[in-house]
């Protein structure tokens, strides 16, 4: 059951941020819009009531206790920045908003730099979670797969980190910069042979 509500608030998620969008930008409601982006929040909030009700009624604390607090914790960290950036492509597509920026070089590196510190928020959550359950379940339980998760989250976390420092290290180039490049050199040689 936790598995299934894990997939319905996934969906969920996605069905409220399309409509909302839709509202506020094909159907110009803003306030209706905004109403419905606010419901996501509701979405977690079922989620955790029913893992700790699940737990409450003598249900084995397994893996799929820790994919909710780890999916909780994700979305509590990423939520906000996905609506935000699905939001953004929207407004461009259907309102004639600007184009969304894309990030290059010293700026990409922050940027993938802010994400792992939400990675690292998601996995501060989860942990939490995951240790409120352990101690909910008390000595009586086994809670080895809980703590797993939270190895795993840490996990996360320390590849995420990784994946990040890449962009520091090999910066990603702007390729609209790169082309203009050789032309702006070509430009003082053509002024010398006139």
């Amino acid at each position: 059951m936790i598995v299934a509500l894990i997939i319905a608030c996934e969906v969920g998620f996605w069905v409220l941020l399309v409509a909302g969008l839709a509202l506020r930008y094909l159907a110009k409601m803003p306030r209706t819009g905004a109403a419905v982006l606010l419901m996501e929040p509701l979405l977690e909030l079922i989620l955790l009531i029913v893992t700790a009700v699940d737990l409450k009624n003598g249900a084995a604390a397994d893996w799929k206790h820790g994919l909710a607090a780890v999916y909780i914790g994700f979305t509590v960290a990423y939520g906000h920045y996905t609506i935000k950036w699905v939001d953004g492509h929207f407004a461009h597509r259907f309102a004639g908003g600007p184009p969304p920026v894309k990030h290059y070089g010293l700026a990409r590196a922050k940027h993938e730099g802010k994400l792992w510190v939400r990675t690292v928020l998601m996995a501060v959550v989860a942990c939490g979670l995951l240790q409120a359950a352990i101690w909910y379940v008390g000595d009586g339980g086994d809670t080895t797969s809980l703590h797993e998760w939270q190895g795993t989250a840490l996990k996360i976390v320390s590849i995420h980190a990784v994946i990040a420092l890449t962009y520091v290290i090999w910066q990603k180039k702007d390729p609209g910069r790169s082309a203009a490049a050789p032309e702006e050199a070509a430009r003082p040689e053509q002024k010398t042979l006139r």
